[in-house]
Order: structure tokens, then sequence, then C-alpha cells
């Protein structure tokens, strides 16, 4: 018994260890809230139906994971000078789908989730409904790391708010402007214990740790005349 108590023990150490390979997309950089982007020039509002946040998480190890999708309720980019300078999106976090193809165990169901991830263990949507994110700056990006999103050419900082707590995150992404439109693709990783979402994450009990604390965040804003 002792034997395979220790061969259970290194199999877990083993899935943490690897959960960090899992992920498809770098931390973003956190810090404290920051000065929000002065609006200035012309603004653009949001194409609440052309855009979309998509979301995925994981278990330690990279198992089961989930995704879905959550719908931008309203916003604006604000565009001087051939480029975005400000802006701001605000997310229905009561309008959270898992994905049914990322849930494959036939005693799980999608629905489970939504409700599970609505309640206060994780986003608290009745207290919380919305979530919201404020541009603090915009740079040009030169190097844009090998998991950032296909053609990211900008760094991208702002005030990033969930559960009622807000932080600061930083993160390459594509900024896309014409005549018309604007438009900002990003790809990062977030750890939700920064905005105090803990559910799962107490390694007193390997039955309550076994959740990742990364969530990865896949933004696709667009912004029309």
């Amino acid at each position: 018994m002792k034997k395979l108590s220790v061969i259970a023990l290194v199999a877990v150490g083993l899935l943490a260890a690897s959960c960090n390979k899992e992920k498809s997309a770098e931390n973003a950089a956190t810090s404290t809230e920051q000065k929000v982007a002065e609006s200035k020039g012309e603004v653009l509002p949001v194409d609440t139906v052309g855009s979309v946040v998509n979301w995925k998480a994981f278990h330690k190890g990279g198992m089961a994971p989930r995704w879905g999708t959550l719908m931008v309720k309203s916003g604006d980019l604000s565009i001087e000078n051939g480029g975005v300078t400000a802006g701001n999106f605000v997310i229905d976090m009561n309008s959270i789908k898992v994905d049914p193809a990322s849930v494959t165990e036939k005693d799980k169901k999608p629905a489970d989730l939504e409700a599970h991830l609505k309640n206060p263990d994780f986003f608290d949507t009745a207290k919380n409904p919305t979530a919201d994110f404020k541009i603090t700056s915009v740079a040009d990006l030169k190097d844009a790391p090998k998991d950032a999103v296909a053609g990211a050419n900008k760094t991208v900082s702002g005030n990033l708010t969930l559960s009622g707590k807000t932080m600061n995150v930083t993160f390459p992404a594509k900024v896309d402007v014409t005549e018309n439109s604007a438009a900002i693709q990003a790809k990062f990783t977030v750890n939700r214990a920064d905005w105090g979402i803990k559910f799962g994450t107490s390694e007193a009990d390997p039955a309550e740790w076994m959740i990742s604390k990364d969530i990865e965040i896949a933004v696709d804003v667009k912004a029309k005349k």
C-alpha cells in the first residue's frame, strides 16, 4: 500500500509540473490599477455582434480542459493619428457559455458547469454581472513573443475588472485600423487568484487544488462607424 501511495503522489506531482506546458498563451504581466488613457480623436462604437471573448481553463496537468465564449456587451475604441489610443469594452458575465465539445465525460453537462461558473465559487454573476477592460496604454511592439496572437504589432495595457477587483494587465496584441473600423485581437493567460477567484486553489487538500489557476483569454473586439 505504501508503494502505491508513493506512486500516486509522484503521478500527481508530474501532472502539476506539466500544467504550464498545456498553455498556448503566455501569462500577461499584471500590476496594480493604472490611470485610464484619455479618449481623444474619433470614437468608434464596439460591434457587439462581431466581437467575442473566448476563454479556456484546465485541470492540473492540462487534464480535462474546458473552453467557451463570453459576449461583449458594449464599448468603444478611440482612434487618433491612425492608431488606437484608448478604449474600453464591457463583458456580459451571465452570457458565459461552455462549448459542449469540451465536456467529454458522460456524467458531466455543459449547463451544470455554466451554472457553477456563475455562482459565488467563481464569478458570482448575481453580484458582478459584468467585467470590463479599460485601455491604459498602447505601444509599438517590435518582436512578438512566439505565443502571441498571429500578427501581433502592439503592446496593450489595460485595467481588467473581474469579480469586482481591478488589476492592470499587459499583453501583445494585433491592432488594425482602417478608414471605417478598428480591431484588437489578443491571446494571453491570467491567474484567476489575482482577482480573488480561489475555488479549487488550496494546496492543503489535493481534491481542492486540481483546478488550474490559469485562464486563457482570447479577445476579438471590433469597432466600426
